[in-house]
């Protein structure tokens, strides 16, 4: 069974950091795409960071700069350091995977991330 467990959410104050972690079993993660993900309440979740099986990423507009995707394939797990927060960024982030037979993406249970002085 593929799981995809996020950690490393908390509270941080305006202009530090945060790194959360996506813990990937049933799957080897480095053969895929991967992402991270954000939703803020009332608002679309959205697409905040990419990283393809070849290691090229791609950033939401207003996280680049400040935002590194990586991921470390001896442990199958998945970051994303976060520098300069702002309170805009406060939101439950979840790690995304690769779709199912079904056609169903994997996601995991979302972590909170606050930002907030």
């Amino acid at each position: 069974q593929v799981q995809l467990v996020e950690s490393g959410g908390g509270l941080v104050q305006p202009g530090g950091s945060l790194t959360l972690s996506c813990a990937v079993s049933g799957i080897n993660s480095s053969l895929y795409t991967m992402a991270w993900w954000r939703q803020a309440p009332g608002k679309q979740r959205e697409k905040v960071a990419v990283l393809t099986n070849t290691d090229t990423t791609d950033y939401e507009e207003s996280v680049k700069g400040r935002f590194t995707i990586s991921r470390d394939n001896a442990k199958n797990t998945l970051y994303l350091q976060m520098n300069n927060m702002k309170p805009e960024d406060t939101a439950v982030y979840y790690c995304k995977g690769p779709s199912s037979g079904s056609g169903v993406p994997y996601w995991g249970q979302g972590t909170q991330v606050t930002v907030s002085a």
